[in-house]
């Protein structure tokens, strides 16, 4: 579903992101796990036609980030950091208002409407203001007009920021319930979120792509480490505690 190849950014002297390739493939849900400021938003935002890239290539849904990208804001749902919503609106004349953005209309853009009202547990404040409710409820509105548009690929970007226990759990097990039906990439800097959710991961830091694999691999790779180096300077008696501590 989505091919790059050596992507870069450049502003300036400064590099946000190197040299990143990788692949999405039909219905996995790939997470990016990385620290703030590693460059999963600005990958995020070139897949999605937001920003230039500076050098590489890459294709969406068969077609080429540069000389198409209106075709592939068709065929993809971005839900960014900060959702884009207008708290002045109710969430069904908001999720109308993005549907008729995205070339839907009549019968069809009401079908859909309920629809993702439904699967992203909306119902209950379909009528109300965004503005009034709950951090959240706000992120589910965000995942709606993603999938308003029946996408083929989903771009979330740190989908569960800001919520609390509750709210990420159930967030996660609605992101998780869209797998198979949409290609889903998904950005965080929680280990646990990538294990929950994630088919296959990629390890970006300071713009680079570190590591590529399943979930299950880099899970059983890491009970294979098991020694600690501990280095202490003029410490000899906290030296000698832990060590007696370790025992």
């Amino acid at each position: 579903m989505i091919e790059a190849r050596h992507l870069t950014k450049r502003y300036g002297e400064l590099t946000a992101i190197e040299d990143v390739s990788f692949d999405l493939r039909k219905g996995e849900i790939l997470g990016f796990l990385g620290p703030n400021g590693a460059g999963k938003s600005t990958t995020m935002k070139i897949l999605t036609c937001c920003l230039p890239a500076t050098s590489g290539t890459a294709t969406v849904a068969g077609f080429d980030l540069f000389r198409d990208p209106m075709k592939i804001k068709a065929r993809i749902g971005y839900l960014p950091e900060n959702p884009p919503l207008y708290l002045d609106m109710s969430v069904r004349a908001y999720l109308g208002f993005v549907g008729r953005l995205k070339g839907m209309s009549g019968a069809k853009l009401r079908g859909r409407i309920d629809w993702v009202v439904e699967r992203c547990g909306l119902a209950e404040v379909k009528d109300r203001l965004i503005a009034n409710l709950s951090k959240g409820f706000k992120q589910r509105v965000g995942i709606a007009q993603a999938l308003v548009h029946e996408p083929e690929i989903i771009v979330l970007d740190e989908p569960t920021i800001g919520l609390d226990p509750r709210q990420i759990i159930e967030i996660r097990s609605l992101i998780r319930s869209l797998a198979g039906e949409h290609s889903i990439i998904l950005s965080t800097h929680i280990l646990p979120e990538v294990k929950t959710i994630c088919d296959r991961v990629l390890i970006i830091n300071r713009g680079r792509i570190v590591i590529e694999d399943t979930v299950d691999n880099l899970e059983n790779s890491g009970k294979k480490l098991e020694e600690v180096f501990v280095e202490l300077i003029n410490k000899e008696e906290r030296a000698e505690s832990l060590s007696s501590e370790a025992h």
